[in-house]
């Protein structure tokens, strides 16, 4: 019995001691697998914070001064001529970048280059209501292959026809514009994808830019614009004699007011100018070689705008002067425009010449000098009445031909309403100095033939009358052109900037130099009743903030919820998850 007896409390304590290794095990198992569950929360915690920190370098919606860039952007133009509204009406701009390629724009600011701008993407942005466009301006603009160039012009002419709403804005090309302009591109490019790698890039990985233009102000109107225009003489031998006027207006037009430097139309038409008083003065300083007509020189204002210079100055010396050339007899006014390209030359008139006149005479001379040095120069006569229903009119001499006082213009141009004759790419990288030169010898030559009446003399067709030391200095030519194009010369500029009020004194300055009997007249508008209405706010301050779209906001909010809303199912049920594998665990060793 005691053996017995022995062996059985052996047994119990052994049994005891099994029983207590097993809950120890138990109770260490459990242990051990919650230090399992809590380190898989931490692992959980950890992943979640690094989709966090990976998020929060993909979002930019705390926008860091590093992700913001300032720039100044030109307005398109924007007037009121002859009752009629041109330009755009808008200035103020808060809206997501979008290239021209994707197909919703609406309140969106379409990004575009000079190739990307078309009438047809024009119209299409203006359909769908787009916020804002703008225009990146390359700062080389001979770069541009020549049928961009002239695709770019025609657009911009057909442009500026009609007023729209929606802000136009023009801004040279930098490499954080050009940066934008591919980011921007490459989105669109990424809606050949289906739709749900579409949406997921812009969830996610996609980067915005918003554009603002933040200026509360009102556009106001401007109707004290000052119009300059510059006369100056040369007497000619004799009293009564006849004057021959020569003119050429020396503003620029374009789509931007601060961008148009209009290098062919019309610098070369006043460094032409410019050049015939320098070479005239010579022959008319001597008393010798002075011929018998007054050489009348005037440089206008106001002449992309119904050639309002030359209106208000006829007016001041027809109707106001007491005495004044134009009074007198007038042979022909010779108006200069658009000179610097191609090798056609057209005379045009309001109504063709009568055989014997003054001004029949010296169109058959220059067709004789053309011919005679420059026989690949085709030169043509364009007639177009004047259609008094209309208040504009469309070349400078017409406004002599209202008055009854015969004159013509020259150009390379035929067609009046030329995409050329106003754009933001005539730069002086689009003048050609050869053919402005050939231009201006052509003139000179004619003129000079036609004064001394050399054709009745016997002289020969060929004769050179300007060469030597009476030639067109090339130097001299790129100087001015280089010149006139240093400053925009848009006319609401001319009276407000002091570089371009520079610009005119300077100009004065030339008449001066050549020239006798200067006077300049300025033409302030009668602001009840003016004749041409400008806006303010051409140039704008606009800043491009690097954002993520608005759809990210929405993502990251849902990855927020979805990691609270595990912390907080963890939470709330850790009790029962270590009940449920405490009693798996007994069960498993029983």
């Amino acid at each position: 019995m005691t053996h017995w007896s022995e062996v059985n409390e052996r047994n119990s304590a052994a049994s005891n001691e099994r029983m207590a290794r097993r809950d120890a095990y138990l109770d260490n198992g459990v242990t051990v697998r919650g230090r399992g569950v809590m380190s898989l929360k931490d692992l959980c915690v950890g992943a979640v914070l690094l989709l966090l920190l990976r998020v929060q370098c993909l979002h930019g919606s705390a926008l860091p001064a590093v992700s913001s860039y300032e720039f100044t952007a030109y307005r398109m133009q924007q007037y009121n001529l002859a009752q009629q509204t041109h330009g755009c009406r808008g200035a103020i701009v808060v809206a997501e970048a979008r290239s021209a390629e994707e197909p919703v724009l609406t309140r969106r600011c379409v990004i575009m280059k000079v190739p990307d701008f078309t009438t047809e993407k024009y119209l299409e942005a203006r359909r769908q209501n787009a916020a804002a466009i703008l225009i990146l301006l390359p700062r080389n603009i001979s770069s541009i292959p020549h049928d961009i160039v002239q695709s770019f012009m025609v657009s911009e002419s057909e442009t500026l026809l009609k007023e729209t709403l929606t802000p136009v804005y023009v801004v040279p090309e930098d490499e954080q514009l050009l940066y934008m302009y591919e980011e921007v591109k490459q989105a669109a490019a990424s809606r050949t994808s289906s739709i749900f790698i579409r949406v997921l890039r812009s969830m996610i990985t996609a980067t915005a830019f918003q554009i603002l233009v933040s200026n509360n102000a009102p556009i106001k109107a401007v109707t004290d614009t000052s119009v300059a225009t510059l006369e100056g003489v040369l007497p000619g031998a004799g009293d009564d004699v006849p004057t021959i006027v020569i003119t050429a207006h020396y503003d620029s037009y374009g789509l931007a007011p601060w961008l148009a430097y209009g290098a062919d139309s019309n610098g070369s038409g006043v460094t032409i100018l410019l050049e015939l008083a320098r070479l005239f003065q010579r022959l008319y300083s001597s008393p010798s070689t002075r011929p018998p007509y007054n050489l009348m020189f005037s440089l206008t204002g106001g002449g992309k705008y119904n050639f309002l210079g030359t209106k208000r100055w006829i007016e001041e010396n027809l109707d106001h002067a007491e005495s004044s050339l134009l009074h007198d007899n007038v042979a022909f006014v010779l108006c200069l425009d658009s000179l610097a390209n191609a090798d056609e030359l057209y005379m045009h008139v309001s109504r063709p010449p009568k055989a014997e006149t003054p001004m029949h005479s010296f169109m058959q001379l220059l067709e004789e000098v053309v011919s005679s040095r420059f026989p690949w120069v085709t030169v043509g006569l364009v007639h177009k009445k004047i259609n008094l229903v209309e208040s504009t009119v469309a070349w400078e001499h017409e406004r002599y031909s209202l008055r009854r006082i015969p004159g013509f213009t020259l150009s390379h141009l035929e067609d009046p309403k030329s995409e050329r004759r106003g754009s933001i790419l005539d730069t002086i990288s689009q003048v050609d100095f050869r053919k402005m030169k050939r231009n201006g010898i052509i003139i000179a030559e004619a003129l000079a033939q036609y004064m001394y009446n050399l054709s009745d003399k016997g002289s020969p067709k060929d004769m050179q009358i300007f060469k030597g030391q009476m030639d067109f200095q090339d130097s001299r030519m790129s100087s001015l052109m280089s010149f006139l194009t240093s400053v925009p010369r848009a006319t609401q500029l001319l009276d407000k900037e002091p570089s371009h009020i520079l610009l005119v004194n300077s100009l004065e300055h030339e008449f001066k130099r050549y020239l006798q009997q200067v006077h300049r007249h300025n033409f302030r508008q009668d602001k009840r009743d003016p004749d041409i209405t400008f806006f303010d706010q051409m140039d704008q301050p606009v800043v491009m903030y690097r954002v993520k779209p608005a759809a990210f906001d929405l993502f990251l909010g849902g990855c927020i919820a979805a990691y609270l809303g595990i912390v907080y199912y963890a939470i709330q049920n850790l009790g029962r998850v270590y009940t449920k594998l405490k009693a798996a665990l007994k069960s498993k060793h029983q």
